[in-house]
């Protein structure tokens, strides 16, 4: 499918990252005010030609499906913390519940009546000793800790990209944003919402994952050919747009703390997951794998309004604050 047949698919901007790997100042920056266009409008696009072969997006999917057909005795194994900080590890279907902007404990735990659907594994830079990995037993799915280790350096590499595409499109040096991305501060995250009763979801008795926004810089996600991902339309606020399933694209989407970072020039967009094609002898929706790669500012660097985002008539909104603080303000309120 050639990009004008994709873009008459779908409604969530698609663009090609051809030209900024192939070098061109011309190129690169045309890519990068494409890509700030999208953040501005609506919050989400597809990149497509990202430079992250189709084969290692398909083995970790393959590998993501191998894990979480362990048996949970063997997941518990690597159970993800109690402190939702230490984001690493296994959750278990219901363990958490995506809150949106919530922190007072009495209405987090009303909202945990409506569990989400869908069970996690989240791993991160091997090196950081902050935040360390937690990992099931080699012997139990040999193999997979190293991929994802590799994986995640991948998923890196395209990262550092995004981010100096992005710089070029503020009009700041292609290096600006990288400088705080040091630390490698990401998140590879492994998600698998299991066949659900389609009733159910419809009802609102359970919620695959509700409508919500990302935490950090930027999200780059990969979908099965499953589909259900679904983008809050910004001049409609509470109707949601399909975003379907783009082989071998990457689906991108702002952060809360980029739009923050950005004295909110750029969006981020509510997004939910819904129930997918229904099996309609059954009324039970299919299983869905996707994995998000969360990119995050370092966590000990504070950040200040972006330059060029304020003046005196758009003074700055926010006070300065460190990814760390942030981060940890919204993942504990979400365990």
């Amino acid at each position: 499918m050639t990009t004008d047949e994709i873009k008459k698919e779908v409604t969530v901007p698609v663009i090609d990252f051809k030209p900024f790997l192939e070098g061109t100042a011309e190129g690169k920056e045309n890519v990068g005010k494409k890509m700030i266009g999208a953040m501005r409008d609506i919050g989400f696009m597809y990149i497509i030609n990202h430079g992250i072969p189709q084969s290692d997006q398909k083995r970790m999917l393959e590998w993501s499906a191998s894990f979480f057909k362990l048996p949970d005795d063997k997941k518990m194994l690597c159970e993800h913390p109690k402190d939702g900080a230490h984001h690493r590890g296994w959750s278990a279907i219901g363990m958490e519940k995506v809150v949106q902007m919530v922190f007072d404990r009495a209405k987090i735990s009303e909202l945990r009546q409506h569990p989400d659907v869908k069970e996690s594994f989240d791993s991160g830079n091997e090196n950081n000793k902050e935040c360390f990995n937690i990992w099931p037993r080699d012997e139990d799915i040999p193999g997979f800790r190293e991929f994802c280790n590799y994986y995640f350096k991948v998923c890196e590499t395209t990262a550092d990209r995004l981010l100096r595409a992005l710089a070029l499109g503020l009009n700041l040096d292609e290096n600006y944003l990288l400088k705080h991305h040091e630390e490698s501060n990401n998140q590879l995250r492994l998600l698998c919402y299991p066949p659900t009763l389609e009733k159910n979801l419809r009802e609102g008795k359970t919620e695959r994952i509700a409508a919500h926004t990302d935490f950090g810089t930027l999200t780059m996600l990969l979908q099965d050919d499953c589909g259900g991902l679904q983008v809050e339309k910004p001049s409609n606020p509470g109707v949601f747009i399909d975003a379907p399933v783009i082989p071998g694209s990457l689906v991108i989407n702002t952060g809360d703390f980029l739009m923050r970072w950005s004295n909110d020039q750029l969006k981020s967009t509510f997004h939910r997951v819904t129930a997918p094609p229904v099996d309609s002898r059954t009324g039970i929706s299919k299983i869905r794998y996707s994995i998000p790669y969360f990119v995050s500012a370092d966590r000990h660097k504070v950040i200040d309004a972006l330059p060029g985002t304020f003046s005196e008539q758009n003074p700055k909104k926010y006070e300065p604050i460190t990814s760390g603080e942030y981060l940890a303000k919204r993942l504990n309120a979400t365990y």
